[in-house]
């Protein structure tokens, strides 16, 4: 019996990953790690209560884990922090494999300010002395029909740049691969995209097409793109403005573009369409 800990599993990921994951694999014992209890998954698995801050509450949570399943923490200033204090209390609890969700771009300069915080946690990771494996996910295809404002415009400076968004329960498809047979995915580094890659003016007339609204591109200047979210969120504080506006400049440089085999791989299958996923995803419709 192996146990597994999965984080996040409140959430759309872990919470997809969890209903595969449970009662699947008679070798699979399942721990969830959640802020709060009573929100935990309908399951019957063991639940704990800890945060990623709060090291102590981590390692007991740990503690027994082989593999840890890590979704990353809410977007935030003390994100890579919160990141290495769990990191080390993972490995202080003897967890053997980190699979950790990670960003298709991930580096120290990359040009979405997020994937920095990404590339920090490898970093920590892997310095850790776990075995661990990163899923490096692109930008979900079932959430950029969010990027819409009320009146159905996606607004940035995103140019002509295209970018290989992937189904989020692609992710957690392959994340299940992953975690049955850790072992056969040690030290690897997984770009996971969609099986095209999109200009935002299609991913509009595309996605509208599916969900019945009106949807389209508008371009800004990187300038006038600041502006325009520091009027419409006046508290935004300046990395939440960074990261919003270099969502659109990562797909201009086309650091987003690149098509991986490496889901289709894991999956035996071709990855979901943006109409595909858009099916998936009950909460985009209206």
């Amino acid at each position: 019996m192996t146990t597994i800990a999965i984080t996040g599993a409140t959430g759309a990921l872990g919470g997809r990953v969890t209903s595969l994951l449970a009662g699947a694999d008679m070798r699979l014992d399942l721990r969830l790690l959640v802020r709060d209890a009573a929100r935990a998954p309908d399951v019957d698995t063991d639940v704990r209560e800890c945060t990623y801050a709060d090291h102590d509450a981590a390692l007991a949570a740990l503690r027994g884990v082989e593999t840890l399943f890590m979704v990353s923490a809410h977007e935030g200033p003390q994100r890579r922090e919160e990141h290495r204090t769990f990191v080390a209390a993972a490995a202080e609890a003897g967890v053997r494999h980190v699979v950790y969700t990670s960003f298709v771009a991930a580096g120290p300069d990359t040009t979405f300010t997020l994937g920095r915080d990404h590339h920090d946690t490898e970093q920590a990771i892997a310095g850790s002395g776990m075995a661990h494996t990163f899923l490096r996910d692109n930008f979900y295809l079932d959430v950029l029909p969010g990027f819409a404002d009320a009146d159905g415009v996606l607004r940035g400076p995103g140019r002509r740049g295209r970018l290989s968004a992937v189904a989020r329960d692609d992710v957690a498809d392959a994340a299940a691969v992953v975690l049955r047979d850790p072992a056969d995915h040690a030290g690897a580094a997984y770009d996971l995209t969609g099986p095209e890659a999109l200009g935002l003016d299609e991913v509009a007339a595309r996605a509208g097409a599916v969900l019945g609204r009106e949807l389209r591109y508008v371009e800004e200047g990187v300038e006038e793109a600041y502006e325009s979210r520091r009027a419409g969120w006046p508290d935004a504080e300046q990395w939440q403005l960074d990261a919003w506006v270099s969502t659109y400049t990562a797909i201009a440089d086309g650091s987003l573009e690149r098509v991986s085999p490496d889901l289709e791989r894991l999956l035996g299958r071709a990855p979901r369409t943006l109409e595909q996923a858009l099916e998936r995803a009950p909460e985009q419709r209206g």
